[in-house]
């Protein structure tokens, strides 16, 4: 989980998800990521730091799939993005975290 918190200890809203793939299966950690990046989106809201998109991932640790929540609708990213190289991914996190 990534939140905006300068403190790191607590939860504070708004946050992002991470999900660990099980057993090198992307496609079995997506319905994980989805569950908690619903309850992010109402841990946000019960904190009046409602975001219009939550965003979450699933990965292997050298494999990552994309996934985007908007109101009620998920969208899951086609492309699975492979480590090596790291920076595109890099990338991919940090404008998750630029709300």
């Amino acid at each position: 989980m990534l939140s905006l918190s300068s403190e790191q200890l607590f939860i504070e809203a708004p946050v992002i998800t991470i999900v660990e793939a099980k057993r090198e299966d992307l496609n079995a950690g997506l319905g994980q990521c989805v569950a908690e990046m619903i309850a992010a989106q109402r841990f946000n809201e019960q904190n009046q730091k409602s975001i219009p998109i939550i965003y979450g991932a699933v990965t292997t640790g050298d494999r990552w799939k994309f996934l985007r929540l908007e109101h009620q609708v998920v969208t899951i990213a086609l492309l699975e993005y492979l480590v090596p190289p790291v920076e595109q991914i890099l990338g991919i996190l940090v404008s998750m975290l630029e709300l």
